[in-house]
């Protein structure tokens, strides 16, 4: 429950401003003028403050200027019984939360206060995660590919145009998008993630957009979604190919207008968001088969990034082994194991379905489970859940079929950079067909815009 300060020089107001909150199960304290809120404020703890415009010593938005150059976390509402659009706005300017109008109803006391406290919540976690960065928020690796994304994210985080992140699950996506986010100018506001595989389609509009109280069953009160509480930050759409096509059509009016309404609303509700997208599907076979529009894509994709596989990296694998062994020896209070020559080349040369996070599993459970100083090859096949001896037996037997998939795939890219990427004059010159170097395209990771 919150620490609240109600601060206005009419009892009635404070009594029934306190009995409404208390009744809440909030802790309430007020006072009688703005003087008395800046002491309070300096030497308490506080989570919202309702603060009256009219004051019988310090004009109110006065105290607001005062309170938010010492206390950035705290979400002022003002409150006034002249209320007009000049002082709605000027409040809003110098940081207010919300405005409410005497007498304030009960509903619209108890509503912009749970939207309130909902902001503060992601505020702070945002400053909490700032103070905690590891290691592990890091893209680890010197690898080529991994050289080229940081890069990338470098020349990013410089500018507010949108990122659109690909590649396959569990190669680190989340973390570049938070990377972005760090060095961006925009690292004092909000980061908001949202999992779209995760909500189903017909939640995911009111989870980006909010809903108002009675648009469906269910909505008891309004509720602010996630391009709101992203204002003046950024917001991570994970797997936004699996985004409902009505969703889709709502977000592109957000990228085009910076505008949206609640579900069920008709007030126009205006952002300034960043917006980051991120999937793990093949984008273009997406917008082929109708599930993703292209004209989002479009408006999306200013700044494309790819996430190589650990299959593509492997010169990082010993990093990161190196790293998780040392991280997780430190979680659990263990002594920090090492990996024998012959179990590090076999995870080096393992194919790694899973990517870094796979990696970052099995080097956990290895960490716990084996007991002795030294990891063994045979601990390390015991403990990969997708392992398969007689696969690997013929995947290491199998080095000439290695060379000549890699000759195929260098000649295919140095064919497409000959051609001008033309896929149609590209096939020609190698003597197959259109679909068949599609096909090869995909086998082989090849990324045609990065060429």
């Amino acid at each position: 429950m919150a620490k609240i300060l109600v601060v206005d020089d009419e009892k009635n107001i404070l009594n029934t401003m306190k009995a409404i909150l208390q009744d809440e199960g909030h802790t309430v304290y007020t006072v009688e003028n703005g003087n008395d809120a800046v002491q309070f404020i300096k030497s308490n703890e506080c989570d919202v403050i309702f603060l009256d415009v009219w004051l019988p010593d310090i004009d109110g938005l006065e105290v607001l200027q005062r309170i938010k150059k010492t206390k950035q976390d705290v979400a002022v509402i003002m409150i006034s019984g002249h209320g007009s659009i000049d002082i709605a706005v000027k409040s809003t300017r110098f940081g207010a939360y919300d405005f409410l109008e005497k007498p304030p109803s009960m509903e619209r006391v108890i509503t912009s206060l749970k939207n309130a406290l909902e902001q503060i919540e992601l505020k702070r976690e945002n400053i909490l995660l700032k103070k905690n960065i590891t290691l592990e928020d890091e893209m680890i690796g010197n690898s080529p590919p991994m050289q080229e994304v940081k890069r990338i994210i470098d020349t990013a985080a410089s500018t507010n145009a949108r990122v659109f992140i690909t590649g396959e699950n569990g190669t680190g996506k989340e973390l570049v998008a938070r990377a972005i986010y760090r060095k961006s100018k925009r690292s004092d506001k909000p980061f908001i993630k949202v999992n779209c595989a995760a909500i189903p389609d017909e939640l995911i509009e009111s989870e980006l957009f909010g809903h108002e109280k009675g648009s469906f069953t269910g909505a008891v009160a309004r509720r602010l979604g996630k391009f709101e509480l992203a204002d003046k930050g950024t917001i991570f759409l994970d797997e936004i190919c699996d985004m409902s096509p009505s969703a889709q059509a709502k977000v592109l009016r957000v990228l085009q207008e910076q505008q949206f309404e609640r579900v069920g609303g008709n007030d126009v509700i205006t952002v300034d968001v960043r917006v980051i997208a991120a999937t793990n599907v093949d984008v273009k076979e997406a917008i082929e088969q109708g599930r993703f529009r292209e004209d989002l894509y479009y408006r999306l994709n200013v700044i494309p990034i790819y996430v190589p596989p650990l299959s593509e990296r492997r010169e990082d694998i010993s990093l990161l082994v190196d790293y998780f062994l040392e991280k997780f020896a430190r979680e659990h209070g263990l002594g920090i194991k090492q990996m024998s020559d012959s179990a590090m080349e076999f995870l080096v040369n393992y194919s790694w379905p899973g990517n870094v996070r796979e990696l970052k599993n099995v080097i956990e459970r290895l960490t716990i489970m084996v007991p002795s100083e030294v990891i063994q090859v045979k601990d390390v096949t015991k403990h990969i859940e997708s392992y398969d001896y007689e696969d690997t037996i013929a995947r290491e037997t199998s080095s000439l079929k290695k060379a000549r998939e890699q000759f195929e795939k260098d000649y295919i890219i140095k064919a497409l950079k000959q051609y001008d990427k033309n896929i149609s004059a590209t096939a020609k010159a190698l003597g197959i067909e259109r679909t068949n170097l599609h096909r090869k395209i995909r086998q082989y990771h090849i990324n045609i815009d990065r060429l």
